[in-house]
Order: structure tokens, then sequence, then C-alpha cells
């Protein structure tokens, strides 16, 4: 028979102190490769910042060539820079061809032109978007 577990009173205070950590929330790590999410739905950056990295947001489609092109940099940069961590958002609805730009998470965030990237430091807070995140991605790619 297995004992019943209760938890330590410093568990308790922390779950009740830190009211937006539930039990259930996943903690992101940096992986081998960027985290490709959405496929045309709306979504929650927050959810996807990687703690104690800079996080880079790429929208994109693989119908747009541009973001074909920038992609295997993308790769490199997620793979090179320990301290960075990409996360590919595919606006892109599942079985639509072409870019869609009606998709739930294209108006979502107003995009217009892709690839569109945001940049989020390791303390979670907003660093650069448009064209100010390319031109610091694009520094970073040729350091």
């Amino acid at each position: 028979m297995n004992p019943i577990r209760i938890p330590s009173a410093a568990a308790i205070a922390l779950f009740l102190l830190v009211p937006s950590i539930s039990l259930a929330d996943p903690v992101h790590v940096k992986g081998d490769a960027p985290l490709t999410i959405s496929h045309g739905e709306t979504i929650k950056l927050e959810d996807y910042l990687v703690p104690g990295k800079t996080t880079v947001f790429d929208f994109y489609s693989q119908y747009c060539p541009p973001c074909r092109a920038l992609s295997p940099h993308m790769e490199k940069l997620h793979h090179d820079r320990p301290d960075v961590a990409v996360v590919e958002i595919d606006i892109n609805q599942p079985g639509v061809k072409g870019i869609d730009w009606q998709s739930p998470v294209a108006r979502q965030f107003g995009l217009q032109s892709i690839p569109d990237l945001r940049v989020y430091g390791p303390d979670g807070k907003l660093v650069a978007d448009g064209d100010a995140a390319r031109d610091l991605v694009t520094g970073w790619m040729q350091d």
C-alpha cells in the first residue's frame, strides 16, 4: 500500500504566492530544432517563451519564398546560439494552399508581410518586432 503524500508547506506557499504557475503548465525548454506551432490558429506568444533565453518568433508560410530562404538561417541561429530559441509560427491553416492571410493567427497579429519576427528577451519582455527585429536577428546571423 502506498502512503498518501502531502505537499510540503513550502510547495503550498509557492503555489499560493505564484498563481500564474499551475501544475499543468508546461515549461518550455530549447530543443534541438526550432519548435513549430499554430498552423493558422490563434496563439499566446507568452505560452511559448523559453525561460532564460531570448526567444525569436518567426511568422512564416511554406508558400512564402523569402520565408523558405530564411528558414535554414533561423535553424542555424537556434542551433549555434545557446542563448537563443527560435519558435516558428506557421500562419497557414491545414489544407490552405498559398499564403493564408485570412488565418486566425495572421489576423490576430495583423500580419501584412512575412517573414515577420518578434524578439523577446530572457525576461519575457518584447525587445523588438518588425524591421527592428529583422535587423537584430540579421546582425546575430552575421556574428
